[in-house]
């Protein structure tokens, strides 16, 4: 009853900070936070409809992003000069963001130019990655990308050179190649652990697509035994699954797309049907409780523990220190190529 009644007070309060400031405030949230910070936000999305809000804001003085850190960084540096950024928990990460970190990044682009030539690969680099890779894939021109628009960012990227260098989640890289109808064998995936990432000179050679080896912890843990056990128990079920899934899994749903498309997804099956989601779980209970006419079930349970991070708690210190604590700031050169990234991306 007191965390109740804690948690009234902090939404109320925050509710004041929020009608004090109007429009100098604006709250984005991602559709992974749970359900009491997403009914607090002035827009919820997934990584790309959030970075449009972003840069087209132009009113707004203080950007509070209820997401992980590299989301915050993407609004960043889309944010005008007049703007500050903040996230109510710092270390709100991102482990497959990790997994990318500027220098494999550098080596592993390196080595590969070495073989094919640099003018030939265009980097393409997924939105769940640090302000670094995307200034790195910013000097080469190449662009941004999220679930929403990997497909057309792949063939954006295709017109301005013949292979691409896809950072830094292998399955979305390997999922959009397949659905472009790339050559299993013209997609490589590169480990930066290794040797010329685990490949021969001849292997890079002929490659169309470099993925390199990267994953989501929330959507690998998805299984085609977890599909077929729920084909089993609800069998005129349609299945949907978010691209970060291996492509076993992918191939074994009836559907697969961004968590907006699956937000759609939800919302357009009718009345009565059942919906099995593989994507984070806070999504899915939220699809649950907003359509309570349909059975909107979960693939298997998958928390992400950073973006579980955002609480009431902090949110509300975050907007009582408006525009003073947890302001994510860009170093002013990264930040020039990461916009030239992010830029190509918007212009898609």
């Amino acid at each position: 009853m007191k965390d109740n009644q804690t948690d009234k007070d902090l939404i109320e309060k925050i509710k004041a900070i929020k009608q004090t400031l109007g429009k100098k405030l604006i709250i984005l949230t991602h559709h992974y936070q749970r359900k009491e910070i997403v009914d607090l936000g002035d827009y919820k999305g997934d990584s790309f409809d959030l970075s449009q809000k972003a840069a087209r804001d132009e009113e707004a003085r203080f950007i509070v992003f209820c997401g992980v850190h590299f989301m915050a960084e993407s609004a960043a540096i889309l944010a005008k000069p007049h703007q500050t950024v903040q996230i109510p928990d710092m270390n709100a990460g991102c482990w497959m963001s990790d997994m990318a970190d500027a220098y494999l990044v550098e080596r592993a682009w390196n080595e590969v130019a070495a073989i094919v030539g640099e003018n030939r690969i265009t980097p393409l680099v997924y939105m769940n990655s640090d302000a670094a890779i995307k200034a790195h894939c910013g000097r080469y021109n190449g662009a941004v990308c999220t679930s929403s628009n990997a497909a057309k960012a792949f063939s954006w990227a295709f017109q301005q050179r013949e292979k691409i260098f896809f950072f830094p989640d292998e399955h979305l890289g390997r999922n959009t190649g397949n659905a472009l109808s790339i050559p299993a064998d013209r997609m490589l995936v590169y480990d930066p652990e290794k040797p010329l990432g685990g490949n021969s000179k001849d292997d890079i050679r002929k490659a169309r697509v470099f993925l390199f080896k990267g994953y989501c912890l929330v959507h690998t843990r998805f299984s085609v035994d977890n599909i077929s056990d729920m084909r089993k128990k609800y069998p005129d079920a349609k299945i949907v699954v978010h691209p970060e899934c291996t492509a076993e899994v992918v191939k074994a749903s009836d559907a697969v797309g961004s968590t907006s498309f699956i937000v759609k997804y939800a919302a357009d099956a009718p009345a009565g049907s059942t919906v099995i989601i593989g994507t984070e779980i806070n999504l899915v209970k939220r699809l649950a409780l907003e359509y309570p006419d349909k059975k909107i079930l979960a693939v298997k349970d998958s928390l992400c523990p950073n973006m579980f991070k955002i609480n009431l708690k902090n949110l509300h210190s975050c907007l009582e220190n408006i525009g003073k604590t947890n302001i994510v700031n860009i170093d002013k050169d990264v930040k020039k190529d990461a916009l030239i990234a992010l830029e190509n991306m918007l212009n898609l």
